[in-house]
């Protein structure tokens, strides 16, 4: 196929992976960062503001996946004289690692398309 391609040009198999559910997006590659974020910082608003986004936003992300995940992703503490948080469930990390795998796997995939390119 490399006969396509001008000379001295650098061509890449490119793209982007998430899960759909029926009626939304499941989980993605800002998704996953969100759930990553609330992970380390045990809120979803300072995980929000980390990304530059806001808390509605968030929170809307948040309950979208928790309301297509058969066991919630995030689950969530009120606020009190400690404030509340946000951590993710046994169910969330489990989606996290599995996403992170499936997202290695389609790199790999991308590389080894691109090889096949300039064969």
């Amino acid at each position: 196929m490399h006969e396509l391609f001008a000379e001295n040009q650098s061509f890449r198999a490119n793209g982007r992976l998430w899960i759909e559910g029926p009626a939304d997006r499941f989980l993605g590659i800002g998704r996953l960062e969100l759930l990553e974020r609330i992970a380390a910082t045990g809120s979803i608003s300072r995980a929000a503001k980390e990304m530059g986004m806001s808390y509605k936003k968030a929170w809307d992300l948040v309950s979208s996946m928790n309301a297509q995940a058969r066991q919630p992703l995030v689950g969530t503490q009120a606020g009190g004289a400690h404030g509340g948080g946000a951590a993710l469930t046994e169910a969330g990390a489990q989606a996290v690692a599995e996403f992170q795998a499936m997202q290695a796997r389609f790199a790999q995939f991308l590389a080894d398309e691109t090889a096949r390119l300039y064969q």
